[in-house]
């Protein structure tokens, strides 16, 4: 009888959807976008693309639709997408489960790209000294996790200081200026003024609402439409600036290494605040010794990051 019990249910192969279709559809929902879903799971995006359209054509239905600020979900595409985050979020589980009992535990950080890159990466060495083997996992994304659910055990957003979420800890408020390389800086000498700034094609994020309201916060209305490439994050609107590109929006965390070292020019003298960094984690979890160390560690390290605080 107990070998009868133990013997493994055979299921239809047809009844499961090829998994890397699955994967990228699962990625692209969770972050609005086929070259995010690329970045996330390292693809292209034209791969990511092709994986959904023939997952749609497996389905019978369709999935996506494409917009100008990414893709949304159609109905269909909601309930697969619920069914696929509830299987994901069990296996991970599941294999988180099978991996405690040769670890000593595991810290799963998300932070915002521009931060996790030019920020907290090179300073993992730091964190791990903190924590002896604890196994360090870092993911770049301005996506939320799903706490509850154990996408993540912390993380590290930007937003907002007076409305974040009742359970989020503010953890730094930095300035936030215009940057360049300088050879832009050489090559556009009529650049004399934070309002000329308004005339050159700028670095935007995923839209143009940051720039929008740093001109507010100086004190000056462009009166036109910002002109300027939008990058979809801080890092990759770094990295353009550093390449000659134009002007980004930086603060001293993400740029800082760059601006010491020449690479970077900050523009003009100005102290514009349009938001900053915070920790979430579930607040039952504060207490845990990781947890309550990273919280420490991060607080007291980015303020000796930001000076002028």
């Amino acid at each position: 009888m107990d070998l009868i019990a133990m013997r493994p249910i055979h299921r239809p192969a047809t009844r499961l959807p090829p998994l890397a279709m699955v994967r990228a559809f699962e990625a692209a929902a969770r972050t609005g976008s086929m070259r995010k879903a690329g970045q996330d799971i390292g693809l292209s995006h034209t791969v990511v693309s092709r994986h959904v359209k023939n997952l749609e054509a497996w389905l019978g239905t369709k999935l996506v639709l494409a917009g100008p600020r990414g893709i949304s979900l159609t109905h269909d595409g909601q309930q697969f997408e619920s069914a696929v985050s509830q299987a994901f979020n069990l296996i991970c589980g599941a294999a988180d489960n099978l991996r405690a009992a040769t670890r000593k535990g595991t810290l799963r950080i998300w932070c915002m790209p521009g931060l996790a890159t030019r920020w907290l990466t090179p300073r993992l060495s730091q964190i791990e000294s903190l924590m002896p083997q604890v196994e360090i996992v870092l993911r770049a994304s301005d996506k939320a996790p799903n706490l509850e659910q154990s996408e993540a055990d912390v993380m590290i957003g930007f937003g907002d200081l007076d409305e974040l979420p009742s359970d989020a800890v503010a953890i730094a408020h930095p300035r936030m200026f215009p940057v360049a390389s300088p050879i832009w800086v050489a090559d556009n000498p009529g650049v004399r003024s934070p309002g000329d700034l308004s005339r050159v094609p700028l670095i935007h994020e995923e839209d143009r609402q940051q720039w929008l309201a740093w001109f507010k916060a100086i004190g000056h209305d462009p009166g036109h439409l910002l002109a300027g490439p939008r990058l979809w994050n801080a890092n990759l609107g770094l990295d353009a600036a550093l390449a000659g590109q134009g002007v980004a929006l930086a603060t001293p965390l993400n740029a800082g290494v760059d601006i010491a070292a020449g690479r970077l020019v900050e523009l003009f003298a100005t102290d514009v605040r349009l938001g900053g960094y915070y920790l979430r984690a579930l607040p039952k979890r504060w207490r845990e010794r990781n947890l309550s160390a990273f919280r420490t560690w991060i607080g007291t390290n980015l303020e000796a990051s930001l000076p002028e605080v």
